[in-house]
């Protein structure tokens, strides 16, 4: 049995940073929600792929590390009791009566059903998977010395880590082992660079000062070991020479495959990936907003600050589009009784 089987005025798509602050702000104008999300914690990509890095661009952090920042955001954003509902993956989408004289939708997923007024979509890139290191038998190797995904720095204080990369997680670990590692190396395809420049010229930084190696036109094409990572073969497809080096870690850092999944399927205006929205973030189907990185319109900025502004832009238009009686602008938040009760 479903246990949350009350119409909600919102189900909101996506528990990451944006789905997170979309709840609190539900909450702040008097409207009920509940949250779901195929992961099986909240925060979304900062909790599954960068908990431990610094984030220097949210108001009011000069800088914060990213699981701290989702904590925050969890206890702001869930303090009017919003349920949540992890390791759920959307399978489906239904337009039907959800009370008396009252169209709604419900939101199917592999375990139970969710009835709402409205909808807010804010499932980031959609569900994604890293892209593995491209050496044959490298799953054999998962976590025996290869991780796509870095949880806890510490587990790797001491060890020789070589990192797959040349774009800003590549670059933002090199930063953030250089302390714990016993050394670091990057390796990449090529000699140009998609990080931000600051952090390169921080890592140049490095090399120059003797504390690690950039190995450019180069591809790891062998692993070795016995239980765990022992060495790799290097590949410099420019000299054309190879080389065996000890390694104990192994961190690819190549992006990532994402993947809307059924949503895709739900008749919404879509393009490479991204769903369209007004500038009130309303999607093609009344009744259904997009906010955070998931959506796109003429100068969109893929960035958590804006995706927060998203959030209160979709949840003051969704509140008014379930009740038109109520004022699109909530008004400050410093004014309102709400806060002052509480």
């Amino acid at each position: 049995m479903n246990p949350d089987n009350e119409v909600k005025d919102l189900t909101i798509i996506g528990a990451g940073p944006t789905g997170l602050f979309a709840a609190f702000y539900a909450g702040m104008r008097g409207a009920t929600a509940r949250l779901v999300d195929a992961l099986d914690q909240v925060g979304g990509q900062v909790t599954a792929l960068y908990p431990e890095k610094d984030i220097f661009d949210v108001g009011g952090f000069p800088k914060i590390l990213g699981k701290d920042l989702v904590k925050q955001l969890k206890q702001q954003g869930l303090q009017w009791g919003a349920p949540v509902h992890l390791a759920e993956t959307v399978t489906g989408l239904r337009r039907e009566v959800v009370e008396e004289g009252r169209q709604g939708f419900v939101i199917v997923t592999e375990r139970a059903e969710y009835k709402s007024r409205a909808l807010i979509i804010t499932a980031g890139l959609g569900a994604f998977t890293p892209r593995k290191l491209p050496v044959v038998g490298v799953e054999q190797w998962d976590g025996k010395g290869v991780f796509d995904r870095v949880l806890n720095p510490q587990q790797f204080k001491g060890q020789r880590v070589i990192i797959v990369g040349g774009g800003d997680s590549a670059f933002d670990w090199c930063v953030n082992l250089i302390d714990v590692a016993k050394s670091v190396s990057l390796v990449h395809r090529r000699d140009g660079f998609r990080a931000h420049q600051a952090t390169i010229d921080q890592v140049m930084g490095y090399v120059k000062a003797g504390r690690m190696q950039i190995k450019t036109f180069c591809e790891i094409k062998t692993i070795h070991g016995g239980s765990r990572v022992e060495s790799a073969t290097i590949a410099d497809t420019k000299a054309k020479t190879e080389e065996q080096v000890a390694v104990d870690v192994i961190i690819p850092q190549l992006g990532f495959h994402t993947a809307l999944g059924a949503i895709e399927e739900w008749g919404l205006d879509i393009e490479k990936g991204e769903i369209k929205v007004s500038s009130t973030m309303a999607t093609n189907i009344p009744g259904i907003y997009a906010a955070g990185d998931v959506n796109t319109f003429e100068g969109k900025l893929k960035l958590i600050a804006t995706g927060f502004a998203d959030a209160c832009v979709a949840v003051n238009y969704a509140v008014n589009w379930i009740n038109p009686g109520k004022k699109v602008d909530p008004g400050h938040s410093s004014n309102m009784a709400l806060f002052e009760s509480k």
